[in-house]
């Protein structure tokens, strides 16, 4: 099996990245990841204010699936996610929705015992690994690693763990994928800009997925739910468009009416935060796949 270490990285998603590795439609690879300040705070001595801000936020990668096309849908699975023995979590004042409030900067160590991450020598927090960071190429321009859009990048959606499918739409061919800024734990909202930040692996596959072609993008599936994801400037901006990306996928992809997407959208739909800490917020619609089947939905493979 192909594996990329964390040697590879970039800090930029970019059309004209160049490969690091090649992978076909279904071939599964292994990714090694920084954590999302690459190694540099070893220590609680280690401040965030010596970081070299030019590598934070790194993806490994780029991967180039071969014969996929700009346009299409590509769906990529994560089949297993491993995280670090210890992780990391920072604080810095005017940083994060708590900003204005913080005292001064700090850098807390949270080792990792058993299916726990143990905070101060005192709360033990329940692992659960996730991805940061995670998209494509776009279409033009570079988006840093750091922030959110449609090609995703800083998503820091606590969906996206080991299980899961993400869905994007390539903008260039090949698709230029990258991941990284993996959480060994995270509240949904990643209130002071970090969740338990670790390096780790994960193992994916990744191929196009034709019949999707025109789903808004990007779009997750769980083992029970399906969620649209939206970065704006603002909360309701993200909100709205997480929203409408949710009634269009029920609309052009289930064929429900709108009347009836809206009605059960209300009824047994979830809006959720994933970030308000990033450039641009993210927002994300849950829907059930327990409805989907209802209907005689299922997602294409």
């Amino acid at each position: 099996m192909k594996r990329l270490t964390r040697d590879h990285v970039f800090f930029a998603f970019a059309p004209d990245l160049k490969p690091a590795l090649e992978v076909q439609p279904g071939e599964e690879v292994w990714l090694e990841t920084h954590d999302c300040f690459e190694g540099q705070l070893k220590s609680e001595n280690d401040l965030i204010d010596s970081l070299d801000w030019s590598h934070v936020n790194p993806a490994t990668g780029p991967l180039y699936i071969q014969g996929v096309s700009a346009g299409q849908v590509v769906r990529v699975d994560i089949l297993e996610l491993k995280i670090g023995e210890r992780s990391t979590m920072v604080t810095v004042p005017g940083e994060g929705a708590l900003g204005q409030h913080l005292t001064h900067v700090e850098t807390v160590l949270l080792p990792r015992e058993g299916n726990t991450v143990v905070f101060r020598n005192r709360v033990r927090v329940p692992v659960r690994p996730m991805i940061g960071v995670i998209g494509v190429a776009p279409r033009e321009g570079s988006v840093p690693c750091g922030t959110p859009g449609p090609h995703g990048g800083n998503l820091d959606c606590t969906l996206i763990g080991e299980g899961a499918s993400v869905y994007f739409t390539a903008q260039v061919d090949g698709a230029l994928f990258g991941c990284g800024d993996f959480h060994a734990a995270m509240g949904d909202g990643e209130i002071v800009i970090c969740g338990a930040e670790t390096p780790g692996e994960v193992r994916l596959k990744l191929q196009p997925v034709p019949d999707l072609v025109g789903l808004s993008t990007p779009f997750v599936e769980t083992a029970d739910r399906v969620a649209t994801l939206y970065s704006a400037p603002t909360l309701d901006e993200a909100a709205q468009g997480a929203i409408e990306a949710m009634a269009k996928f029920l609309t052009d992809k289930v064929g429900l009416s709108i009347n009836d997407a809206g009605l059960l959208m209300s009824l047994v739909g979830e809006l959720k935060v994933c970030q308000v800490v990033d450039p641009l917020k993210t927002m994300r619609f849950e829907f059930p796949k327990a409805v989907l089947a209802d209907y005689g939905y299922r997602l294409p493979r």
